[in-house]
């Protein structure tokens, strides 16, 4: 009876815990997305706010607007999800509290019973007797075992009695901590729904400036994406440059990919390994802009093209080293400030738009390094990072490597 009973209780405490390490783990998950999102509706409502004392271009103005927007669906998404989560793990307590209390009694009802029995025992053969009466030495060693693991019994029927009791105290307490934070969810939820409906009330009067004058918008977009192509164009040459100089080195004349020693190739393959789990290369930033040929996010008839993602972070953010390697270039480019070129066998990283750089050509740099610190745009007040990965020179969806947030 005390094995199994053990043994129940070992099963019950083992599923208990990987049930609440697995809540645990969503949850933290979740709470720390939330966090993230608000930071983002945070940092864009800043800027927004900070814009409205200058002059801004409509196109900033609604596409930092839906962006916020977006956002803002998002946290209440999430927000929606932790709530959910909570209503189960309430239910799972609730559950958990009825079995309990019935365990309890149980327990309760058995101790009440063994104590019947033992005082019942008593009256009837003192210990003494019980042991005197004994035939041998042999048996009345074994019956002192048994008077002795029968008292051990009743000791841990005891405590199993007090430990049921405040198991079932910490899930109520449990509970109640787990209601109120859920009524503040719910609370919060509702504050951002007003919010949100606020916020979609200002896009549709911005959008019908944009319908009205939506050629001369049309012409801002494709004048600033001739920019854009001139920067990536000379990130383009400056690759390729690179790969020249570094190629001459070992006498090889190929310009469109590293010639790579034992060293680099095993960096690369370490490099590819990492795809999907390459940390941010900032601390804190949203992804403005996505990679390749896609919509204008205002006027979505016109298109445009990104070589590689666009994140926003906070003003004085720095650029962060992706992976270890050696920096191979870093040039200003008209147009985007200062880029910073990183080497990773024959795979690259550029950390474009930083107003000061803190490495120079040739330093060895590690996963996490401060490369230097991101401009922010004088027109529009976004600190804004161009961030693109190469193989050679095949251009690859940062947003595919990256960690997903």
């Amino acid at each position: 009876m005390k094995s199994g009973f053990l043994k129940y209780f070992f099963v019950i405490a083992t599923f208990l815990v990987v049930t609440n390490s697995f809540s645990q783990n969503t949850r933290e998950a979740l709470e720390k997305k939330r966090i993230e999102l608000r930071n983002e509706i945070r940092r864009i409502s800043e800027l927004r706010s900070s814009n409205k004392k200058k002059e801004k271009s409509i196109l900033n103005e609604v596409q930092d607007l839906n962006q916020q927007i977006k956002s803002t669906e998002n946290l209440i998404k999430v927000t929606n999800q932790q709530a959910n989560l909570l209503t189960r793990e309430m239910n799972e307590n609730e559950a958990k509290i009825a079995k309990f209390r019935k365990e309890l009694e149980e327990l309760k009802d058995d101790y009440a019973k063994t104590i019947k029995k033992s005082y019942r025992s008593k009256s009837q053969q003192s210990r003494i007797m019980f042991l005197l009466s004994s035939e041998s030495f042999l048996q009345a060693y074994k019956r002192l075992q048994y008077l002795k693991q029968y008292t051990d019994y009743r000791k841990e029927q005891g405590e199993q009695i007090k430990t049921r009791t405040i198991d079932l105290q910490r899930l109520n307490k449990r509970l109640a901590n787990q209601k109120e934070e859920k009524d503040k969810l719910i609370a919060e939820n509702r504050a951002t729904r007003a919010r949100l409906e606020e916020n979609k009330k200002s896009q549709q009067e911005l959008m019908k400036t944009i319908t009205a004058k939506e050629g001369q918008f049309a012409s801002q977009i494709k004048k600033a994406q001739q920019e854009i192509d001139e920067i990536e164009r000379k990130i383009d040459a400056m690759i390729k440059a690179s790969i020249a100089e570094a190629n001459k080195k070992s006498g090889s004349t190929k310009r469109d990919a590293f010639e790579l020693t034992p060293e680099a190739k095993a960096l690369a393959k370490d490099f590819a390994s990492n795809k999907g789990k390459l940390p941010w290369p900032v601390s804190s930033g949203t992804i403005s802009m996505k990679f390749g040929k896609q919509p204008h996010p205002v006027v979505r008839n016109i298109p445009i093209n990104n070589s590689g993602i666009n994140i926003d972070t906070d003003k004085g953010g720095k650029a962060k080293a992706v992976f270890e390697g050696t920096v191979s270039e870093v040039q200003i480019l008209k147009g985007a400030n200062k880029a910073v070129m990183l080497r990773h066998g024959d795979y690259i990283t550029i950390y474009d738009n930083l107003e000061d750089v803190y490495v120079r050509k040739g330093d060895y740099v590690s996963t996490g390094q401060d490369l230097g610190v991101i401009a922010t745009s004088k027109s529009s007040g976004k600190t804004t990072i161009h961030f693109l990965i190469f193989q050679n020179t095949k251009k690859y969806n940062p947003e595919s490597w990256i960690l997903s947030r």
